[in-house]
């Protein structure tokens, strides 16, 4: 494959956890070029009510998306996988450029092609006003989140 994302479907539980870490850990870097990497040239997204094709519409929409999402931190869990399909929760906390905070909710359904890519995202999404005290997600954005920083079950999210 000249062009591939281990692991490969079909997932089990371990390979699916790592899909949704590597996931969680590149959209957290808020680099877009590097995130589109992990999809397929042709991806299909549905994101809230947006739809997008392909990588370039991808960085053009991620790079819109870390505009106005600042201080961008992400956590994603697994909630169900079969063969080439995963479905992951996440939660993600952010503030606009007047400083009002926001956690963001949703879930997305992952479809990947046999070279590990993902060529379909579907994402619901909600935004909850929150105090700046009421961030539960602390971690340094030079890096990914630390092994040691809860996940959203153990934050009771």
């Amino acid at each position: 494959m000249a062009e591939s994302r281990p692991p490969f479907p079909p997932f089990s539980h371990e390979t699916a956890v790592q899909k949704a870490r590597g996931a969680e850990d590149a959209w957290n870097s808020c680099n877009p070029e590097r995130v589109s990497l992990a999809y397929t040239p042709d991806s299909n997204w549905r994101n809230r009510s947006e739809f997008i094709n392909g990588r370039a519409e991808i960085v053009a929409f991620l790079t819109r998306k870390w505009i106005k999402e600042l201080d961008y931190r992400l956590i994603k869990e697994l909630w169900a996988f079969t063969d080439n399909r995963i479905a992951v929760r996440f939660s993600y906390e952010w503030h606009d450029d007047s400083g009002n905070w926001f956690r963001s909710y949703g879930n997305e359904n992952w479809e990947f092609a046999a070279n590990g890519l993902m060529q379909k995202r579907f994402a619901c999404i909600n935004d909850l006003p929150i105090k700046e005290s009421e961030r539960k997600f602390h971690w340094d954005r030079s890096g990914p989140r630390p092994a040691d920083h809860p996940g959203l079950s153990d934050l009771g999210l």
